[in-house]
């Protein structure tokens, strides 16, 4: 009994330095168990956020096998725990270049509509580490440019490029822009993602094609792990050709062309702006409109 305690105390100590890469702890593994206080360790969620945080696929890889099997409370501690807000193109442009400290509040549930996890606080000027798409990575599907997943803020960016050196890199203001129009002209959809065990705050933004995201796969099971911008895609009739490239390139199925005009489900549109962007006749735009408001960190509670 003895021996096999030392074996099991041998294993836990070489899992723990070969995760911290052969040092007793790295120091964005200080700055987060600081962070994250000691009523969260002895609750499981820091470390839940580290096993999140240092194998992002893996834990994907469990993630996408238990959505199809949630019922109806698993689906609701999802969503509530891990979500993603949709941004249009200019919101996420204001985020990576924000000029103000932003101090910590609750974004309440007028935009972040769960429960839990809602948090937003940022200073200004952001660090920014950009990694691997985790969704991507197991998703095998070929969708280039793969690095496109942003830590916004510390501690996060530390703690993403320290434990995933060779996947992240940090960047500046305009290499986050170049990615961002980059991914927007694509199609993709940029996510601002909150989870419980990052603090209960926002800690990322996603750029997210539709045929490897966890979010997209999750609300097909009908988990909200996404909700909407606040904003909604309006169409203008006289412009519209009914070319159906809205159709085409619309992430979440909510545009159908009925007698050659295009139209919009507003059930099911996020307001992400992709078919505003890929429209050829500009017959679209963007509108205030839904159930929830906009992140726009230009409107939050300056420190």
């Amino acid at each position: 009994m003895f021996r096999l305690r030392n074996l099991i105390i041998l294993g836990v100590l070489i899992v723990w330095f070969w995760a911290e890469k052969w040092r007793p702890i790295l120091p964005s593994t200080i700055a987060a168990i600081r962070k994250s206080g000691l009523k969260n360790i002895l609750n499981g969620r820091a470390p839940h956020g580290y096993f999140y945080g240092r194998w992002i696929p893996q834990y994907l890889i469990i993630l996408q096998k238990l959505i199809p099997k949630f019922g109806p409370k698993g689906k609701k501690w999802l969503g509530d725990t891990y979500h993603g807000k949709v941004l249009p193109h200019e919101l996420a442009k204001a985020i990576v270049t924000l000029d103000k400290n932003i101090p910590l509040q609750d974004l309440g549930t007028k935009i972040i509509p769960y429960p839990i996890a809602r948090d937003f606080v940022l200073d200004a000027n952001p660090d920014i580490v950009v990694t691997e798409c985790g969704c991507r990575a197991i998703s095998g599907n070929d969708c280039k440019p793969s690095q496109v997943c942003m830590a916004i803020g510390k501690p996060f960016s530390d703690f993403i490029l320290e434990h995933r050196p060779h996947l992240s890199r940090r960047i500046t203001q305009e290499e986050a822009l170049k990615i961002l129009e980059e991914v927007h002209n694509k199609g993709w959809v940029h996510n601002g993602f909150f989870k419980d065990v990052t603090l209960n705050a926002f800690y990322a933004i996603c750029n997210c094609c539709p045929c490897c995201c966890t979010g997209v796969m999750a609300m097909k099971h009908g988990i909200d792990m996404v909700c909407a911008s606040g904003y909604q895609a309006k169409v203008n009739d006289k412009l519209c050709k009914g070319c159906e490239t809205c159709v085409k390139i619309c992430p979440f199925n909510a545009v159908t062309v009925v007698n050659g005009k295009a139209i919009v489900n507003l059930d099911k549109c996020m307001g992400c702006g992709v078919c505003v962007t890929k429209c050829p006749n500009n017959a679209r735009e963007l509108k205030l409109g839904g159930k929830l408001d906009p992140l726009d960190v230009r409107k939050l509670k300056e420190a």
